[in-house]
């Protein structure tokens, strides 16, 4: 085998495969070469060339978002390495373990007029957990600060930073290794959790109490413990699509159920206490709500942080839901009306959604009601931000449907990235659904050779930023248009044509389900389905819908 010459780069290839990092994206450059010729040629590591940086680091965000271990990216000095940082902070707010490998120029030839070299150290300091500055030679000193930078990526579920300085020549190899560096401890993230019994007590007595539940991985939280929250008749469970909890009581449309609510209507849905677990929540109109009708009590479930989202943070329980739920709950509920008053809202609200989608003409609309019915089971489904998540909200999807979108930020810079790298380790079909400018936005995601041949995008495509036009305030003007909503009559034909992409189009209900046929049954190379919906009427018609479900 054959290892770069350079000690430091043995210790950063030795260190990572005893830490079980596997998985490593390389941006093509120089300075880094002696970590790319290590891990190409270490057939422990699964190794991936993405030339875009931005990319490549959502990319490693959507495997790492799969695996639920840490992914390493890899780049060359200069501006390189700051076309990470969007997914850096992504990674940062969805606890989403990321560790980056910048080379650097040493320590004298930063800000001399050296080309290709920028202040480096410390370049994300805002959103990493942990900066490890090396110098140049290799060191007991250096081991411990990269054995530390990835046990914190670990434990802490996050994004760190390891700069490593590099002296040419570069390109030396050696055939057996000349360092070995010391391997001081093993990761372990010990819980000292203990739950206080009058937390309990409350629990008990609380005949109003709601339940929220953000992004969660699939089948995190035990069965027996959905069960439980579902049949307790003084618990409502509302849950975002995200969250990939599921109970034939769970109210998984959110603002369907809550946007007609009269202040009356608030007053009797606000809970005496509020019970949140998983990451973030897409819906304004929720925590417009919260914020407005506070609960008495706000307790977060979470391992590592908990967020005041509605100024009502009263208690954090540092463990797993799991965990918490064994404490928590049990058989026994107490007498309430509040989960069959809400359950009786919702069957009316069932009912105008059914009945309103009826009378819709083709639009954004119509499209997300059509693909929420036609969606293949067991399919992992990646959600664009802006439109596309908050659309997605307001359908019923198959409950083998796994869903993920990048909340951390909200951003729609790396929606593809991410999902086409979630596909890359994920066994089951990918689809991912976009709007137009989060699709165009992204567009070099589809320079990669790892993209499976299974792998399809749905991209609505309605002439610019839709969702600028629902947005309270917007005016029909032409710095509206411009600045906001950013028209165009771009589409994804010729990408597809350069890509190697198999593409179909629709722009009507008929051609809509020809086409969603023939791309279902097209595997043998990634494919996009483009449909067009009107650009000018889709945000009366989502309007519209909210005003219909009052009737």
């Amino acid at each position: 085998m054959m290892y770069p010459k350079i000690p430091l780069a043995q210790s950063i290839l030795e260190i990572c495969q005893q830490k079980g990092v596997q998985h490593i994206v390389i941006s093509p450059g120089s300075r880094n070469a002696p970590l790319t010729i290590g891990f190409t040629n270490n057939p422990y590591f699964k190794c991936y060339s993405i030339a875009d940086e931005r990319c490549a680091a959502f990319f490693a965000l959507g495997i790492a978002q799969q695996i639920q271990k840490p992914v390493a990216v890899v780049c060359t000095s200069g501006s390189a390495l700051l076309n990470y940082y969007p997914a850096f902070a992504e990674a940062f707010y969805s606890q989403i373990p990321l560790i980056v490998f910048s080379a650097d120029r040493p320590q004298s030839k930063i800000d001399i007029g050296d080309g290709q070299t920028i202040r480096q150290e410390n370049v994300f300091a805002n959103h990493s957990l942990f900066n490890a500055n090396l110098n140049e030679n290799a060191s007991i000193a250096n081991d411990v600060l990269i054995q530390e930078a990835i046990s914190i990526s670990i434990i802490k579920k996050g994004p760190v930073h390891v700069n490593v300085p590099f002296e040419e020549p570069l390109y030396e190899t050696v055939s057996e290794r000349t360092y070995f560096p010391t391997i001081t401890k093993k990761d372990s993230s010990k819980s000292d959790f203990i739950f206080d019994a009058n937390f309990k007590q409350k629990w008990d007595n609380a005949s109003k109490k709601l339940v929220l539940v953000g992004e969660l991985f699939p089948n995190l939280v035990e069965q027996k413990y959905v069960d439980s929250l579902g049949n307790d008749a003084s618990i409502v469970v509302l849950t975002e699509k995200t969250s990939n909890l599921h109970h034939s009581s769970f109210i998984d449309q959110i603002d369907t159920l809550i946007t007609p609510f009269s202040d009356k209507d608030f007053e009797v849905f606000q809970p005496e206490i509020l019970l949140t677990f998983g990451g973030m929540v897409v819906s304004k109109r929720i925590k417009s709500f919260l914020r407005k009708y506070q609960p008495q009590e706000h307790w977060h479930v979470d391992e590592l942080r908990a967020y005041d989202t509605y100024g009502a943070l009263s208690q954090h329980f540092k463990t797993s839901p799991n965990t918490f739920f064994s404490h928590l709950l049990n058989e026994k509920s107490i007498e309430s009306d509040y989960k069959s008053s809400i359950a009786t809202v919702w069957k009316s609200r069932v009912v105008q959604h059914r009945l309103y989608t009826k009378t819709v003409p083709f639009s954004d609309f119509k499209v997300f009601d059509f693909i929420s019915q036609n969606l293949p089971k067991n399919t992992q489904l990646q959600v664009s931000n802006s439109s596309a998540i908050r659309y997605i909200q307001l359908f019923d999807l198959d409950t083998t449907v796994a869903v993920f979108c990048n909340r951390g930020t909200s951003g729609i810079d790396g929606s593809t990235s991410t999902a086409i790298g979630a596909s890359v380790v994920n066994n089951k079909a990918t689809i991912f659904i976009t709007g137009d400018i989060s699709f165009l936005y992204d567009s070099n995601a589809l320079w990669n050779n790892y993209i499976p041949s299974t792998f399809k995008i749905i991209l609505l495509n309605n002439g610019g930023g839709g969702i600028f036009r629902i947005l309270p305030g917007h005016q029909e003007t032409e710095t509206f248009t411009t600045y906001f909503e950013t028209s165009h009559h771009l589409n994804a034909s010729h990408l597809a044509k350069m890509y190697d992409l198999d593409y179909y189009s629709a722009s009507d209900e008929n051609s809509l389900t020809t086409s969603f046929t023939s791309f279902l049954n097209s595997n043998q190379k990634p494919t996009i389905l483009e449909i067009f919906t009107p650009e000018k009427s889709n945000d009366s018609i989502i309007l519209d819908f909210f005003k219909a479900l009052k009737k």
